[in-house]
């Protein structure tokens, strides 16, 4: 070793002078010993001196330096675990002794006591529920029967949020698997009680309200703390096995929809031809009776103005009356006029047959 006693002489810190090594202590050279310039560092002497310096640091020595930097990573782990983060999307509730808080921890950062109390994160925002897909080629899942004795496959999503995270956590065991079976259920429930005409086409809406009221009310009862916003009926289509003749029942009701509106549409067609052929012939009559009103009206009138005039001069009224009624029957027969005197020079008394006869054969005739 370097502190090897070489020659077993001198004092017992060395001797003094230039002896050349021989007056040296029983530990080797003394503290004036030359450095080893140029030479490899001395590992003792560098493990000594470490020893030196954590002592003056570390009143307990060692092993109380082992013992304050276990305390140290204890406090450090502590407070890992003690303090925690909540995203905007999440709420905490905290327990203490297993017990839950009143209090919900919002968004940002929370100290806790820990291991006393411990926190747990819920997402509150809105999620989605896929229930009926098909898997790996295998329809069974989304399988229903309606209520007219078809069987259905019913793909549908629930779209909800926790709104109570104390009682998602707490008072149902699996929230998540738990809103699954319950939407199944009412799904079925529902759908077993129409026929499959309305969840393929006619009341599929009023179908997915229906099962979102009943969920949620299923979902109050269980206190999950649950708040079911939709629920959309995204497919719905046969068993593979019956799809050909699903169709063709489809196709066939397609048709019949079609017949059925060109049906109505003759029938618009008709209805309105026929209502305004009614429409014209109330109008002809409304005009026909203004017509006679006026009529009747005008020929009232003018009976009395001929009154009026026959009550200021009676005898003359009665012989215009008389002339303007002759004129009007005499007008339009033929006359032929002889002189009554026997006596008349150079006159013939003349009665034309053939020409009375004429017009009353033709006047026969005009009336039949």
């Amino acid at each position: 070793m370097p502190w090897s006693n070489q020659n077993g002489g001198g004092g017992p810190w060395g001797g003094g002078g230039n002896g050349g090594g021989k007056n040296q202590g029983p530990w080797g050279q003394g503290p004036n010993r030359p450095r080893n310039n140029g030479g490899p560092p001395d590992l003792d002497e560098i493990i000594r001196r470490s020893q030196e310096r954590l002592k003056r640091f570390m009143p307990g020595g060692i092993n109380g330096g082992v013992v304050i930097i276990g305390l140290l990573l204890l406090l450090a782990f502590w407070a890992t675990q003690a303090v925690y983060t909540v995203q905007p999307d999440e709420r905490g509730v905290e327990t203490l002794f297993g017990k839950p808080k009143e209090d919900i921890s919002g968004p940002g950062l929370h100290f806790m006591l820990w291991p006393i109390e411990n926190v747990q994160l819920v997402n509150v925002n809105e999620q989605q529920q896929k229930i009926g897909t098909t898997t790996g080629g295998q329809q069974s899942e989304g399988l229903m029967l309606t209520g007219d004795q078809n069987i259905v496959n019913v793909e549908f999503s629930v779209l909800f949020s926790v709104n109570d995270p104390r009682s998602y956590i707490y008072n149902v065991a699996e929230p998540g698997r738990t809103l699954t079976q319950v939407a199944d259920s009412v799904m079925r429930e529902v759908v077993g009680r129409r026929p499959a005409q309305d969840i393929f086409r006619d009341n599929r809406q009023a179908i997915a309200l229906e099962v979102k009221d009943a969920l949620q009310a299923t979902m109050d009862l269980y206190k999950a703390g649950v708040s079911v916003n939709t629920v959309s009926i995204e497919d719905v289509s046969p068993p593979r096995e019956v799809s050909s003749a699903f169709d063709e029942v489809q196709r066939a009701e397609q048709d019949e929809d079609k017949m059925l509106e060109q049906a109505n549409q003759y029938a618009n067609k008709i209805r309105g031809e026929a209502n305004g052929q009614a429409a014209q012939i109330r109008e002809a009559a409304a005009a026909y009776k203004n017509q006679i009103v006026q009529e009747a009206l005008g020929e009232s009138q003018r009976f009395l103005s001929v009154y009026e005039q026959y009550v200021k001069a009676p005898d003359i009224t009665r012989k215009r009356l008389y002339l303007e009624t002759m004129e009007k029957v005499l007008g339009a027969s033929k006359k032929v006029i002889t002189d009554s005197d026997t006596n008349a020079n150079g006159v013939l008394p003349l009665l034309p047959l053939n020409d009375l006869v004429k017009p009353k054969e033709n006047t026969e005739g005009a009336q039949k």
